[in-house]
């Protein structure tokens, strides 16, 4: 008896370490193959929804026209959001293109009338290909894709992530009895709820007839531009660690207020690379063109300009170069004045996880006289990265890395942006 039970345990002993071989094997390879992906976060999800290492190289940009909807009048749904929004994998590149809403769709604008606008073609059948169609013929894009955002879906997201720290540019001051819209926000950062993020995005002016200032975006150029900027924030803020337990909050604030024709596999390809996205390299623009009432009814609509259109759109969609420059032994020999580094706003973003560096590098640039006109946090990054924002000169660039010791640039540029340059400390900076 005492035999057979040694027997057993023994056999049960080799079957256990069987599996723990086995279990040890498949850890390594699952590590491997985490590794070949590219590791972190990134690589980790990659190799659960099965990818290797050559799906993302196979993968091209992703764009997809997004609709903001607002449904506070039964049966109407005017989209007053409109962008195409890109995602390129490889490059961790994108871009967000504002829509004026009142962009004029029809083909004699001496005859223009508000049921020609961009805003109104949902409304007709709500049906979003009528407006994907109508955004690929401005824009000669092939976009295949349509994301439809409700306005619950806003409210109910920045509630579920506890409220969205954004800094809202002027007083808001606005009532509307007729659609039960009151707006009433003043400026400054702060942390927005639902109703108040509501309120941010649907304002265009104030009751006085003022809206934003010229030098921001007067009207609804800088509605747009708010509705861009709050919305990095919305997507920055929802990708927090903390907010991972939330979740399943999340896809059900998605699923009852989002309308899209992108399919789950298409969401599995990309998804996993995203992650690690960093808002940073985000490149916003508008539609280029100008408002006009020069119509029989004497309607206003946004006429946009074919050439600088065409032009814009080859700058952001084919030929965006956001390639890292290339490090070369070569001494930069000119020289940046002590007024030109008063003169060039510089934002700090500490992307290395360390509170610390924020400080050191902005008492160190301030210390050499650059202008430090912005700080804040972003997605953890390596590499210590300066951005040209504004078509600041090269040795402007230079000057900044050399201050620095370290660090790669990069051109970004944007019309909206309210600095020259903008500096991402990475975990390589010491």
């Amino acid at each position: 008896m005492k035999n057979t039970n040694k027997k057993k345990k023994s056999i049960f002993k080799r079957v256990l370490l069987v599996i723990l071989i086995l279990l040890l094997g498949a850890g390594a390879v699952f590590a491997y193959k985490v590794y070949k992906n590219g590791g972190g976060m990134s690589g980790m999800l990659a190799t659960v929804v099965g990818h290797d290492e050559n799906t993302k190289k196979n993968l091209g940009e992703f764009r997809c026209l997004v609709l903001g909807i607002s449904t506070d009048q039964e049966g109407v749904d005017l989209t007053d959001t409109i962008m195409v929004a890109s995602y390129n994998p490889n490059t961790q590149k994108g871009t967000l293109l504002s829509i004026p809403r009142d962009t004029y769709t029809g083909k004699n604008p001496s005859k223009a009338t508000a049921y020609e606008k961009i805003n109104a073609l949902y409304s007709r059948k709500h049906r979003p290909d009528e407006t994907l169609k109508a955004v690929n013929e401005i824009t000669g894009l092939d976009i295949k894709y349509y994301v439809v955002v409700k306005t619950e879906a806003l409210i109910k997201l920045v509630d579920v992530i506890g409220g969205v720290t954004f800094n809202v540019p002027i007083d808001m001051n606005y009532d509307d009895s007729s659609q039960d819209l009151n707006i009433h926000l003043k400026a400054g950062e702060q942390v927005l709820d639902g109703d108040k993020a509501e309120q941010l995005v649907r304002f265009r002016h104030n009751n006085n007839g003022t809206s934003y200032p010229e030098d921001y975006g007067d009207n609804d150029i800088g509605r747009m531009r708010t509705q861009r900027e709050f919305v990095l924030q919305v997507i920055k803020q929802t990708a927090r660690p903390e907010n991972i337990f939330k979740i399943g909050e999340i896809l059900k604030v998605a699923e009852e207020n989002v309308i899209t024709n992108v399919d789950f596999n298409v969401i599995t390809d990309y998804v996993p690379y995203a992650v690690e996205f960093n808002t940073e390299d985000l490149l916003t623009e508008t539609l280029p063109g100008k408002p006009s009432n020069q119509n029989a009814a004497g309607t206003w609509v946004y006429i946009y300009n074919q050439k600088e259109t065409k032009a814009l759109i080859q700058k952001l969609f084919y030929d965006r170069d956001l390639t890292e420059n290339i490090e070369t032994e070569d001494e930069i020999t000119t020289t940046v004045t002590s007024s030109e580094k008063k003169n060039i706003k510089i934002e700090v973003l500490n992307g290395s996880g360390d509170s610390n560096k924020l400080q050191t590098v902005v008492e160190h640039l301030k210390s050499k006289g650059y202008n430090v006109a912005k700080t804040g946090t972003t997605n953890a990054t390596a590499r210590t990265t300066i951005i040209n924002k504004k078509q600041a000169k090269d040795v402007y660039l230079e000057d900044i890395k050399s201050t620095l010791g370290i660090g790669v640039t990069q051109n970004s540029q944007s019309t909206s942006s309210i600095v020259d340059v903008t500096v991402i400390i990475g975990k390589d900076y010491k």
